[in-house]
């Protein structure tokens, strides 16, 4: 075994240092997408430092989206190694966000619209299916990042229009990065699933301005993760929460 997990020295900033080892841990013992970090007891104690101090390197690779945290359930690597986002890439993504949001907004609430009116038995069943897979992931401590992504297909596809689906597909890589950000703020998971619910309600009971205003306030809700520079609402004054359409 080698000594990636030797306890850490130096003047740089402690949280740094452990960062460095547990990239050098990844790549020495081959780590991949998917493969579980040692517990956080565990690395403090082969470490030389404090729980608090692994902690801290854990949320920074968290925030960098190069771990996943399971709340009860360890830390995982979301990719093929520990190494930093380039600063460039991190900040074109930034830049680019807003613009993603913009066009999510447009395309999915008309998809919304478009699936109550459409919506067939199947369709329901797939967005039923949805909510109770994002339940069993919040259940076992995760995201429900992959139930988050099997709703918006569903609605997509219940929406019956060939060309709006190429075009969520042409932003499938960004909306998959908004949709990591956004379900790691406080509170987020639960919110978004009665967000989806709402959706889903409006859909089954074949409200189309319904469903169009209850995805609007769902994607403006994405859009105020902390990656974004700007908030979601740029209408002064008015609550994003509480949209005054009605059918």
């Amino acid at each position: 075994m080698g000594d990636a997990l030797r306890p850490v020295g130096g003047r740089t900033r402690l949280h740094e240092r452990v960062l460095d080892r547990l990239r050098a841990y990844a790549v020495e013992n081959g780590l991949r997408a998917g493969d579980r970090l040692p517990a956080e007891r565990e690395l403090a104690a082969r470490l030389g430092v404090s729980r608090a101090s692994v902690k801290q390197a854990v949320v920074v690779l968290e925030v960098r989206g190069l771990v996943e945290v399971r709340h009860g359930g360890g830390t995982y690597l979301r990719g093929d190694s520990l190494d930093a986002e380039p600063v460039e890439r991190f900040v074109e993504r930034r830049r680019r966000l807003p613009d993603v949001l913009d066009a999510r907004e447009a395309l999915e609430t008309k998809l919304a619209e478009l699936a109550a009116a459409r919506r067939t038995d199947d369709d329901l069943a797939a967005l039923r299916a949805a909510l109770d897979h994002t339940e069993r992931e919040i259940a076992g401590g995760g995201h429900g990042e992959e139930g988050d992504r099997r709703f918006h297909e569903a609605v997509t596809a219940a929406a019956g229009s060939a060309l709006l689906a190429e075009f969520m597909r042409s932003l499938a890589d960004q909306i998959a990065e908004s949709r990591h950000e956004s379900l790691r703020q406080p509170g987020r998971t639960g919110r978004s699933l009665a967000q989806h619910r709402a959706i889903l309600d409006a859909i089954e009971a074949g409200r189309p301005r319904a469903a169009s205003a209850a995805m609007r306030r769902h994607v403006r809700t994405v859009a105020k993760a902390r990656l974004l520079d700007r908030p979601p609402d740029t209408d002064p004054g008015r609550d994003p929460e509480s949209d005054p359409e009605r059918d």
